[in-house]
């Protein structure tokens, strides 16, 4: 019996939610603050948690984001900056397991990429980054092993237990231009992880190399970073450009540091619109998926 092709997963949505300027305009009025989840959840099938980066949540929280949602909603998780910028990727394995034990698990099953975010300021040092990369758990029983290291100041606000095993997804966003180097993306395909195509107004690196089985896109605005909306004109390139991705192949005029990806089935895609500032992530986001012919509300698996 012939197998039928493998179909990839493309999940379109914002970063981030709680934003004064949304509220009358994306959100309705009168609308409260503590269903602004609930509403943006039913209008894109997934958005970047952004509080994670800032602090270690609490594991109860993981949880109200997790009843809040849809049935087949993803979250992606943004990972703290204290390993990013504050301790710059080294001797990071404690942070690495109270990030883990915070309560991350909760999600469960719209558990997607977690989100690694380097700061401007940290150029490409190839020990380093090796280092880092070694400790990112591949599954969600080597993240639970790694969050029972714990540090004791955890007591009382970690979830450890993983109610979903499987495999997890690390993404990785670079900021300083020694990162256009083919050396990183060799590196970043031998751990699977994947390069953040970041589109910043050309503030930082634009690279598109195909480093792991999925694609990770943050799109911050074209002409003007965290501002612009995008024409179009750019939303009907994006989704060439995806579709490209999510069919295993890559875009002609791919701009890599290193050589192309071998070809796949399939590849499953995660964009993110962070063009928050005028309201324009919510509607570029619908809009891309509607050039996408994707639904307009999450879809359970199997649906």
């Amino acid at each position: 019996m012939p197998t039928s092709p493998a179909r990839a997963a493309i999940r379109i949505g914002i970063s981030g939610w709680r934003y004064a300027p949304w509220r009358g305009t994306f959100y309705p009025k009168g609308l409260v603050q503590d269903d602004e989840l609930a509403y943006a959840s039913h209008q894109v099938p997934t958005i970047e948690i952004n509080g994670s980066f800032y602090s270690l949540q609490r594991p109860e929280r993981y949880q109200r984001w997790y009843e809040a949602t849809p049935r087949g909603f993803v979250f992606s998780v943004k990972a703290p900056r204290y390993v990013t910028h504050i301790r710059r990727l080294a001797d990071v394995r404690a942070p690495l397991a109270n990030f883990f034990a915070s309560g991350v698990f909760n999600l469960r099953e719209k558990l997607g990429p977690v989100l690694w975010q380097l700061p401007p300021s940290l150029p490409f040092e190839p020990g380093r980054l090796e280092a880092f990369l070694k400790l990112l758990p591949q599954d969600t029983q080597a993240a639970q092993a790694l969050a029972r290291s714990r540090e004791a100041r955890m007591s009382g606000r970690a979830r450890i237990k993983a109610h979903v095993h499987g495999p997890l997804r690390h993404a990785l966003e670079v900021r300083h231009p020694s990162f256009a180097d083919p050396a990183v993306a060799d590196m970043l395909r031998h751990y699977g992880v994947a390069l953040v195509v970041a589109d910043t107004a050309g503030k930082w690196p634009y690279l598109e190399d195909v480093t792991a089985g999925f694609m990770y896109l943050r799109l911050h605005g074209d002409q003007e970073i965290y501002v612009s909306g995008y024409t179009d004109q750019a939303l009907d390139r994006w989704a060439a450009r995806i579709s490209r991705w999510a069919a295993g192949a890559e875009p002609a005029d791919a701009r890599r540091a290193g050589g192309p990806a071998a070809a796949a089935p399939a590849r499953d895609v995660y964009c993110y619109f962070d063009n928050d500032v005028k309201v324009r992530a919510p509607e570029d986001a619908r809009g891309l998926m509607r050039r996408l012919g994707l639904p307009m509300a999450p879809q359970a698996p199997g649906d």
